[in-house]
């Protein structure tokens, strides 16, 4: 997995409760869970992020065992600041692509998670375009700065 610390700028978290810190993860866990294949780099990006999140222990079980597509597209709806909404679909798209294998079942999820927030389709997918162009990005770096 790549080294995708986008922007670090967390300031969006002092805007949420915990029910919302926890919908977002439960959708990260879901998003993992979609293609069948969750990998290494996967649980490792959500258990930063659950870190970061501060998420009381008595929630883990209820994050990991998170159930179908439906029940975080009905978690999301807590999540009503649109910051914070463009933040999920991007983590989203950057747990997607940690694998190098964007699936049709994750792109479908980041849409309909989004659009449950409130977030036009044609702005997922600037985000989406976004992410993959740092992704890039940040690979070109590394070779062009031997890192490789």
């Amino acid at each position: 997995m790549s080294n995708f610390n986008m922007e670090n700028d967390m300031s969006y978290l002092a805007d949420t409760n915990e029910d919302e810190r926890v919908a977002f993860l439960k959708v990260l866990v879901r998003l993992a869970k979609v293609d069948g294949n969750v990998d290494s780099g996967e649980k490792e990006f959500i258990k930063n992020l659950g870190m970061i999140f501060q998420v009381p222990a008595n929630r883990y079980d209820e994050i990991k065992n998170v159930g179908d597509d439906e029940d975080v597209i009905n978690a999301v709806k807590v999540i009503r600041n649109r910051r914070t909404a463009l933040e999920l679909i991007k983590e989203m798209c950057l747990l997607a692509n940690s694998d190098s294998d964007l699936s049709d079942k994750e792109t479908l999820l980041i849409g309909k998670v989004g659009q449950a927030m409130g977030v036009e389709l044609e702005k997922i997918e600037q985000i989406s375009q976004w992410v993959i162009d740092r992704i890039i990005w940040l690979e070109e770096g590394k070779i062009i700065f031997e890192k490789v």
